[in-house]
């Protein structure tokens, strides 16, 4: 077996597996704790395969591929996961690597404390300035990241994190993501409170960048599986006019979402100049 290319998911995987099934070119596929590997089972399809890796990385949404999909897929290639609520769980967890998943669970626990104790996490977790002990408090510039307000405010960020984040942990490695985790957590932070001072929170920034960097290196480096549809980076855009239009209301920190944004498409050109 040779090996033409990994991809974030499974689903991406039989997507193409089922084209090259299509064309004669036969394949096995692994999972792996970055992605999906997929091979080829005879050498000589080789350079074929690698093409059409290239072409689907470019344009996974060709009708092509579903069309072998309905045509050649095998139902019984599916994973067995069990009960519908193992299931649930296998596709969290496969979805995602551990910086995906422990971060949004950090989010998540102190989200359900703050329920309980507003004050005392908010003063311990909020940027300098928000509480009268927060001097000198070096975590202060991140940690406003993991505060979240309302159900609406976490499962929005959360969502985008798992969904964003673990394409990006699961194309790139985890240290790739890590750093994007503390830098669009971390500049956003101070350059909204430049702007508007210290009451804000929320992982919304760090989000922003990670639409930014997928964006950048879907276009400038689509060899390293990390695909992002145009129209989400549409979406995110026309989300940040209307928070600076005053459209969303007053509570959004605007500045924040666009210096992460900007994180983002820096670093994401940054790596994808990078050879490995």
């Amino acid at each position: 077996m040779l090996e033409i290319g990994r991809l974030p998911s499974q689903r991406a995987a039989m997507a193409l597996t089922d084209y090259l099934k299509s064309q004669g070119i036969s394949t096995h596929i692994e999972h792996a704790a970055q992605g999906v590997i997929i091979y080829v089972l005879n050498e000589r399809d080789a350079a074929q395969a690698k093409r059409e890796f290239n072409n689907f990385i470019h344009n996974p949404m060709d009708g092509k591929y579903l069309q072998a999909s309905w045509e050649v897929g095998d139902s019984k290639t599916q994973l067995d996961y069990g009960a519908p609520g193992l299931q649930l769980l296998s596709q969290l967890i496969t979805g995602a690597g551990p910086v995906t998943l422990i971060t949004l669970m950090a989010c998540v626990a102190i989200y359900i404390v703050m329920l309980f104790v507003p004050e005392t996490i908010f003063n311990a977790l909020s940027f300098f300035g928000a509480s009268s002990d927060s001097h000198w408090q070096i975590w202060r510039l991140f940690t406003p990241s993991l505060l979240h307000f309302s159900l609406l405010h976490i499962a929005f960020n959360m969502l985008w994190w798992w969904y964003l984040g673990g394409r990006i942990e699961n194309a790139l490695g985890s240290g790739r993501l890590l750093l994007l985790l503390i830098v669009a957590g971390t500049l956003p932070n101070m350059v909204q409170f430049f702007f508007s001072g210290p009451d804000f929170g929320g992982l919304s920034g760090v989000v922003y960048g990670l639409i930014g960097y997928s964006w950048v290196m879907s276009q400038w480096a689509p060899q390293r599986g990390l695909v992002l549809q145009p129209s989400l980076m549409g979406f995110m855009l026309l989300s940040l006019v209307l928070g600076f239009s005053g459209a969303m209301g007053d509570n959004i920190a605007n500045s924040a979402h666009l210096a992460g944004l900007l994180a983002g498409l820096l670093q994401g050109w940054l790596d994808s100049r990078r050879k490995s």
